[in-house]
Formats: structure tokens, sequence, C-alpha cells
């Protein structure tokens, strides 16, 4: 049984959360390697949703 690549997306809106979390505490507390972590987060999370959107289109 296939998830449709639904675990990926939501791992991915996972890590963009978080990421965007990370990088506003880096923001707000003037923390360079915070920010970057965000930003590694959130492009990790993007790279996830396109894996589930990818899986999702091939399961059609």
């Amino acid at each position: 049984m296939s998830d449709n690549g639904f675990k990926e997306k939501a791992k991915g809106v996972g890590n963009k959360i978080k990421g965007e979390a990370k990088d506003q505490w880096g923001t707000a507390t003037d923390d360079p390697s915070k920010k970057a972590e965000g930003k590694l987060d959130k492009t990790k999370g993007e790279v996830q949703d396109s894996i589930g959107d990818t899986k999702n289109k091939h399961n059609k």
C-alpha cells in the first residue's frame, strides 16, 4: 500500500515550520548560526515536499 508521497510531504511541512521558527529566532537573537540552521531546515523541507509530489505523480 502506497502513501502517495504523503509521508514525505508531511515531513517537508514539519521541516519548513521548524526551519522558519529557527530562522526567526536567529533573527530575533542575532544568532547567524541559528538562522543558517533554519534556512537549511526550510530547504530540506522543500526537497521533501518535492519528493512527495513526485511520488504522488508516479502513483496515479
